[in-house]
C-alpha cells in the first residue's frame, strides 16, 4: 500500500482548498476514506495531521412575515393545513408533528406533549386555541378510522421501544394511535406486519411547496421554516428567549440565539440614516 496519511491529508485538504466543498461534504469524505482502509484494504492509515478543514457557513434561516404565513396557511386545507398549523402554532419539527399520538394532545389545557424529540427529550409546548375545534373534529375522524381498522382485523400501531412486549394490547388502544394516520395500510418493512403508519413526510412538504407557489411567495419555504417563524414571531411579540428555548426543545440557549437577528427590527431598533432623510430636501432626489 503506497498511499498513507500524507496522501489522505492532501486529498481532504484539496477538497476544501481547491474544490471548495462544504464542511459536511468534507466530513463525509473522511469516514469514507477511513472505511476504505479499514474494511477493504485491511490496513491502518495512521494519524491524520494538518488537514485544512472546510468552514461551515453560518446561514440565517428563512423566516416569513406574519402576512406571508397567513397567506400560506389560507392556501392550504384538510390534514396538510392541520399539520402546518402544528409546525407554526406549536413550533414542532416535522417528524415530531407526524409522530404525535392521540394521547399527547391535551386540548382542554391547550398543550401538546412532544415525546422523544431531538436528543430523545420530552417537552411540553402550546396548542393554539384557534385550531382546537377543527383538531377535535379531526380526532373524531381518526377514532372512526381506527374502529374500522379494528373491525377489519387491523388497528395495531407501532409502539416505541419495548412497550409492545410490556403491554401486548396497548397498540390497539385509541390513545396510542397516530394523530395524522396514513390514508392506507401498508407492510412495515422492519417487521413485515401490515398496519397503518403515520403520514409520510412528503405530504406536508408537497402541500407547503404548492401553497407557496399559489400565493406567490418568493422565499424558499419548507416545513421547518414554519418552526423558524414560530420562534421569531414569539420573540417579536415580546416573549423572552428562555421561554422560546423551552418551547423549541433546545438544549442550549445558544441554539435559540439564531432567532433574535431575524426579528423585524434590523439593527436592534436603530433608525436607518436613510429614514432621517424623509421629509428633507434630500429625500426623493
Amino acid at each position: 500500500m503506497e498511499m498513507g496519511p500524507p496522501e489522505i491529508t492532501q486529498f481532504l485538504t484539496a477538497l476544501a482548498v481547491a474544490r471548495h466543498v462544504s464542511a459536511s461534504t468534507q466530513n463525509q469524505a473522511l469516514p469514507a476514506v477511513l472505511s476504505l482502509y479499514h474494511q477493504v484494504l485491511d490496513c491502518e492509515p495512521g494519524w491524520l495531521d494538518d488537514i485544512v478543514r472546510a468552514k461551515r457557513a453560518e446561514r440565517l434561516p428563512v423566516v416569513l412575515t406574519r402576512q406571508e404565513v397567513q397567506a400560506l396557511l389560507a392556501a392550504m386545507d384538510g390534514v396538510p393545513w392541520m399539520m402546518a398549523m402544528r409546525l407554526y402554532g406549536s413550533g414542532l419539527r416535522l417528524m415530531e408533528c407526524l409522530r404525535l399520538r392521540v394521547k399527547d394532545i391535551e386540548s382542554t389545557r391547550h398543550e401538546i406533549l412532544v415525546r422523544e424529540g431531538k436528543g430523545n427529550k420530552d417537552r411540553v409546548t402550546m396548542l393554539s386555541a384557534a385550531v382546537v375545534p377543527k383538531l377535535r373534529a379531526h380526532l373524531d375522524g381518526v377514532r372512526g378510522l381506527h374502529e374500522a381498522d379494528v373491525a377489519a382485523g387491523f388497528g395495531r400501531v407501532l409502539l416505541p421501544d419495548a412497550l409492545a412486549r410490556k403491554y401486548p394490547n396497548a397498540d390497539r388502544e385509541r390513545g396510542w394511535q397516530w394523530v395524522f394516520p396514513a390514508s392506507t395500510i401498508a407492510v412495515d418493512p422492519r417487521s413485515g406486519v401490515r398496519r397503518r403508519h403515520h403520514q409520510h413526510e412528503t405530504v406536508p412538504q408537497r402541500a407547503i411547496r404548492e401553497a407557496r407557489r399559489r400565493v406567490g411567495i418568493a422565499k424558499p419555504v419548507g416545513p421547518h421554516a414554519l418552526r423558524y417563524c414560530f420562534a421569531t414571531h414569539l420573540l417579536e411579540a415580546g416573549y423572552d428567549i428562555r421561554t422560546v428555548q423551552e418551547l423549541l426543545g433546545h438544549r442550549d440557549v445558544q441554539t435559540t440565539m439564531i432567532y433574535p437577528p431575524l426579528l423585524n427590527r434590523a439593527g436592534g431598533g436603530v433608525q436607518s440614516p436613510a429614514d432621517r432623510l424623509l421629509g428633507s430636501d434630500v429625500a426623493g432626489r
